[in-house]
Parts: C-alpha cells; sequence; structure tokens
C-alpha cells in the first residue's frame, strides 16, 4: 500500500488487517495486527490517520463496479427484494467514488431569432 512515511511493520499489518480481514473493526483489526488489548484506537490511529483515509477510499473505488452492476441489476429485476435500499446504497458509494450522473440542459433553437421580454413592473 502506497504511504507518503515509513511505517512500522504493525501499522502496515493495521492496514491491511482494516481492509482485509477486520472489515473496518478497527479493535478487530488492532488485534489481527499484534497490538495489546490495553492500547487504545486513538493511540493506534492517529499516527497513520492518512492513511487509513487512503485505504477507505481504495476501499470505496475498489467496490464501484459491484455497485454499478448491483444498479444494472435491478434494472433487470426491480421487484427484487430490498432494491430500493440497494439503490441508495449504490448511489452513495458511487458518489463517493466520484461517478456522477450528469444533467444535460438542452436549449431549443427558434431559428435564430430572440425572445424579446416585456419590461418589468416596478413600484413607483
Amino acid at each position: 500500500m502506497p504511504s507518503k512515511k515509513e511505517l512500522t511493520p504493525r501499522q502496515e499489518a493495521l492496514l491491511e488487517a482494516l481492509i482485509g480481514p477486520a472489515k473496518g473493526d478497527i479493535r478487530e483489526a488492532m488485534d489481527l495486527a499484534g497490538y495489546s488489548p490495553t492500547t487504545s484506537i486513538r493511540e493506534a490511529v492517529k499516527p497513520i490517520r492518512e492513511e487509513i483515509t487512503e485505504a477507505a477510499s481504495m476501499i470505496v473505488a475498489m467496490h464501484s463496479p459491484q455497485a454499478a452492476g448491483a444498479m444494472v441489476g435491478i434494472l433487470k429485476d426491480p421487484a427484487a427484494l430490498g432494491a430500493r435500499n440497494i439503490i441508495a446504497a449504490a448511489k452513495e458509494l458511487l458518489d463517493r467514488a466520484g461517478v456522477v450522473k450528469t444533467e444535460k440542459v438542452e436549449v431549443a433553437s427558434t431559428g435564430g431569432g430572440m425572445f424579446i421580454l416585456p419590461p418589468k413592473k416596478t413600484d413607483d
């Protein structure tokens, strides 16, 4: 995992466990990485806060294709159990991954003419 600073082997293990077997559970990741049960979460997280955020972004990026696939799956079976929740979760994940819906605004042409609007009424 690329990092801006040199991490200790235990910090590396914590990051790997966090995105892997611990599935985001920081205390479980700390246990898997060999931290003492008396080590506070804050003590373990503070030195690698940026790397944890980077890892979270990586998780979102890794699951973006799955979220897109789930949305397409709902198109094929709109009556699927939990479809509304699946769409909401997929939309949130894709938004965070930077996949945004595009909106197009089309202006109808009137043959090159202009619209002249009447003057605004004022209360003088």
